[in-house]
């Protein structure tokens, strides 16, 4: 499994985490909501590579990623698609999807591009289009193909529905679901309890850098009251 253990966080001379715990495990999506504010963001960060640890470990099916860099965070088979739909506008959907393929040895390149594109057909007719043309939700989905293409065991995905139609919500919603049930461990990072909550298994609810509550997903569901103390704080 991802695990997070004690992760204590600083970012401009202040904690952000405090010896937060966190399991997402493989074929399955754990979701970590939270309001804003409450340090989901820079968790993904410090399992991504890009924030150092105060304290604490990070491990990917027994083996510490601490202290690795984003590569080879990813090589170790973590890959993140951040907050925001970033793309690189000035290129091509195709040579985007090129890029995030750099690592793979270029004989695989042609085969893993098409494995992507049976996951997301909708991106096919896009494969000419510069970055900067897309919608929000077309980005998000090329986002999530680069991500793919690194054949990641765990996939972390920062505010899945920012900003986006409900419609493109629900088609992301489809396909994280689809990564799952190929063994893929997706750890979902979300605002917004009812999707999160409708697609996982197990959640943990962060409130001001502390683990409020951990357990399976359907509790929250039936015991909207657990939510509103933890999520809430009341």
């Amino acid at each position: 499994m991802l695990h997070v253990e004690g992760l204590v966080l600083q970012r401009g001379g202040k904690r952000v985490l405090h010896g937060v715990e966190l399991m997402a495990r493989p074929g399955e999506i754990t979701a970590l909501i939270g309001a804003n504010g409450a340090g989901k963001s820079s968790l993904v960060m410090a399992v991504a590579g890009a924030l150092p640890l105060l304290q604490g470990r990070i491990t990917v099916d027994g083996r510490s990623i601490a202290g690795y860099r984003p590569e080879q965070v990813r090589a170790h088979g973590v890959a993140v698609v951040p907050e925001g739909h970033r793309v690189l506008g000035a290129l091509s959907v195709l040579d985007n999807l090129r890029v995030a393929a750099g690592h793979r040895p270029a004989r695989e390149v042609p085969a893993a591009l098409d494995e992507v594109l049976a996951v997301l057909p909708e991106l096919r007719a896009k494969l000419a289009d510069p970055g900067r043309s897309l919608s929000g939700g077309q980005k998000q989905m090329v986002a999530v193909a680069q991500a793919l293409l690194a054949q990641p065991r765990y996939l972390v995905v920062d505010e899945l529905s920012l900003g986006l139609a409900p419609l493109v919500v629900k088609r992301l919603a489809e396909l994280l679901r689809a990564v799952a049930a190929r063994g893929t461990g997706v750890l979902l990072i979300e605002q917004f309890t009812t999707l999160a909550l409708g697609m996982a298994t197990h959640a943990h609810v962060l409130v001001r850098g502390r683990m409020a509550w951990t357990g399976l997903a359907a509790a929250l569901v039936a015991q909207p009251e657990i939510l509103e103390r933890s999520y809430l704080g009341t």
